[in-house]
């Protein structure tokens, strides 16, 4: 026997473990081995299936269980120690006639289930591929902003550095500003001239 599978359960899969819990409710089965058989079916275990069914199926399909409730009834009803051959010619006879003696109304509500639930698979497939479109074009965006994100950083470095450049420029040319005049100011000599005036005379 194969891995026992972890994926997701499809549409296929829901419709084929409602089918055959079904038919073991109509049956006079129990649903744990109807568990059991989709189990192996779709390599999966009875325990996933139970879940499955008794947390999101179940409810969708109570008018389908109620019909298949009222078909066991009606067949443990009508059946009688037989061989082994006409028992299995009555209960085809007997799931005719629990055919015939459905109500209009439960017949109707039964299909107005399956169109429900199909309408639900429907809207969640249409959900999940426009959740699928949305996240390609997010994983996009994120792709070009980490581009420009990138240069960004880049620009910003490079503006950083002219930046230091032109500060240390600017500093030495402070320096050598203030020195030029110190120099200059050494060089400065004042005489007194004959009117008592002092006047700079340049070395």
């Amino acid at each position: 026997m194969g891995s026992t599978r972890q994926d997701a359960w499809n549409h296929d899969e829901d419709l084929l473990l409602a089918e055959v819990v079904l038919r073991h409710i109509r049956e006079g089965g129990t649903q744990l081995a109807a568990f059991e058989e989709v189990g192996r079916k779709l390599s999966r275990t009875s325990a996933a299936c139970g879940f499955r069914w008794n947390s999101l199926l179940r409810k969708r399909y109570d008018a389908a269980i109620a019909i298949a409730k009222k078909q066991r009834k009606t067949m443990n009803q009508t059946s009688k120690p037989k061989k082994a051959n006409e028992k299995q010619r009555d209960q085809v006879k007997v799931m005719s006639n629990n055919a015939v003696e459905l109500s209009l109304d439960e017949v109707i509500q039964y299909l107005q289930t399956l169109q429900e639930t199909e309408a639900h698979s429907q809207a969640i497939l249409s959900e999940y591929h426009q959740l699928q479109d949305e996240n390609a074009n997010l994983i996009k965006q994120n792709k070009a902003l980490s581009i420009q994100y990138d240069q960004l950083q880049n620009e910003y470095e490079k503006i950083h550095e002219d930046h230091k450049v032109l500060l240390n420029f600017m500093d030495r040319a402070r320096k050598m500003a203030i020195s030029d005049d110190e120099s200059a100011a050494t060089q400065v000599k004042f005489q007194m001239d004959y009117n008592g005036n002092l006047e700079k005379i340049e070395k």
